[in-house]
């Protein structure tokens, strides 16, 4: 396999290619006046998915420090309702802490403002940012690093006519210990009026919860922060932040065994999307076809004759069911349809692509199918619209029972409930192959994440590689090319 020196940018986001993309998306929403904010959460989130949305908004340019004042005005807005003469903010050290700073700040010429700032072991550069603002502002500042310290104040948490708690929001992980939990009892001692910010400190119960963008919990009241809507429903580097990191002592095997079954008409799909899977994070890859192609790093399991038949259905049981996850259906032809709608139950995780998506659909545990516009068009009866929303709203009522990535010039990601939106890729792209390498790293992907998360994952990465080649390479792109870029993008971008 040939290879080639690409020089990466430090953040995958902010590529020329992708700000033109979203920016491409902007207009045409605009233009034909279509409202992406339908797509927009009306639950509650969880943590893990705010943390995408805030990496996604700075990837956007909007940075840190000015969501962290669209925070600060909320949480000031809900204090004054209350109409005090001192308050008392507990900022901790990440994020969350640099909210209530900011909102210090701000309600320092109104009122009296005390700070306790819990100095931890990792502070967040923005949360620092805040503080050394707050050394210019009439505000009165103790930090306090354990238990004793934190105690020394307790006389600020009985004086102050209410408390507001920015200590951990959704930063918050694992047991509560000391000195938050003393600074905890020393608020419900106090018996005063409490303020969350985004979130509740564990064993703090609020009687206002001001949440930003999205609430995180019941009875939370929503502030809009000027985070961009696209941060939400667009794909983007905070995606891969729900990738779960790999364990130190990890041994063979915990990156996931994939079983791809393919070829026989087309020799080399099924190689290059076990390929992509080994190069998104697989440990073991096994290539189920009647051709086999020489490469060291996939075994090779025969079939019996030059398509897959139903000579193979025993053989592709048993390793269906030894498999993490199955990608299923490259180079593989319109004539083994009827054993791979067979075999489909015996797979716990599946990726359905090309020859696979076809009727009657086959249909696993959890099932991820990556249509092109075609092949939707052939398992439907429904041909996808060129405008976008319509689009969507085609494919997430389409009734497919599973995950659908719709490839296109916008690839659409939808559970029939959340839709998403992926603008990375580039023209370069429609050589053959890239279809191959997305299922591969998508079944990678779906070894640790639920089906909706490895497409969006798998959409934003394969495309984000197909942008780096362009930049590189320009239309020479082949669908191998992506395969060394891949890694990067997924692994080297990831937020400490």
């Amino acid at each position: 396999m040939n290879t080639i020196s690409i020089g990466v940018t430090p953040d995958p986001a902010l590529s020329p290619v992708y700000l033109r993309n979203i920016q491409r998306e902007i207009m045409d929403s605009s233009s034909d006046n279509h409202n992406l904010r339908k797509y927009l959460s009306k639950k509650i989130i969880k943590q893990d998915q705010m943390r995408v949305i805030d990496r996604n908004a700075t990837a956007l340019g909007v940075s840190e420090l000015q969501l962290m004042e669209g925070a600060g005005h909320a949480l000031a807005t809900v204090v004054r309702r209350y109409n005090p003469a001192s308050v008392l903010i507990l900022c901790g050290s990440g994020n969350n802490g640099g909210d209530g700073m900011v909102a210090a700040r701000l309600l320092a010429h109104e009122m009296d403002v005390t700070v306790c700032h819990y100095v931890g072991r990792k502070n967040s550069s923005a949360c620092i940012a805040q503080r050394n603002i707050l050394a210019h502002c009439a505000v009165q500042v103790h930090e306090f690093r354990c238990r004793a310290e934190i105690r020394a104040f307790a006389h600020d948490f009985s004086s102050t006519d209410i408390i507001v708690d920015a200590l951990l929001g959704t930063g918050v992980s694992g047991e509560l210990r000391e000195p938050l939990c003393s600074c905890v009892q020393l608020v419900n001692e106090s018996k005063k009026t409490v303020i969350s910010a985004d979130l509740p400190t564990p064993g703090i119960h609020p009687i206002s919860i001001c949440a930003f963008h999205h609430a995180k919990t019941e009875d939370a009241e929503v502030f809009d922060i000027g985070i961009p809507i696209l941060a939400e429903v667009c794909t983007g580097p905070g995606d891969l932040l729900l990738i779960p990191p790999r364990d130190k002592t990890a041994h063979k095997g915990v990156g996931g065994s994939i079983l791809v079954i393919g070829g026989g008409p087309y020799q080399g799909a099924p190689y290059l999307a076990g390929l992509a899977a080994l190069r998104a994070g697989a440990d073991i890859i096994r290539v189920a076809s009647p051709i086999s192609l020489p490469f060291p790093d996939i075994i090779h399991e025969p079939m019996k004759g030059e398509t897959i038949s139903d000579d193979d259905y025993e053989k592709l049981i048993s390793l269906c069911e030894a498999a993490d996850v199955v990608i299923c259906g490259m180079g593989l032809g319109s004539h083994s349809h009827q054993v791979i709608t067979a075999i489909a139950p015996y797979c716990k995780k599946a990726v359905f692509d090309a020859d696979a998506l076809r009727n009657p659909l086959p249909v696993s545990d959890e099932t991820l199918y990556t249509p092109h516009a075609g092949e939707f068009a052939r398992i439907t009866g429904k041909k996808p619209e060129e405008e976008l929303i319509h689009r969507a709203e085609t494919v997430r009522k389409s009734g497919i029972p599973g995950v659908v990535l719709l490839k296109g010039v916008t690839d659409i990601i939808t559970n029939g409930d959340n839709v998403r939106f992926n603008k990375t890729g580039t023209p370069a792209m429609t050589t053959g192959g890239t279809g191959d390498v997305l299922a591969g790293v998508c079944g990678a992907l779906l070894t640790n994440l639920p089906a909706f998360e490895a497409g969006c994952i798998g959409s934003y990465v394969t495309g984000r590689a197909g942008e780096i080649v362009t930049e590189k390479m320009g239309y020479g792109l082949a669908a191998q090319d992506l395969l060394q870029v891949i890694p990067h993008v997924l692994y080297n971008n990831q937020e400490e």
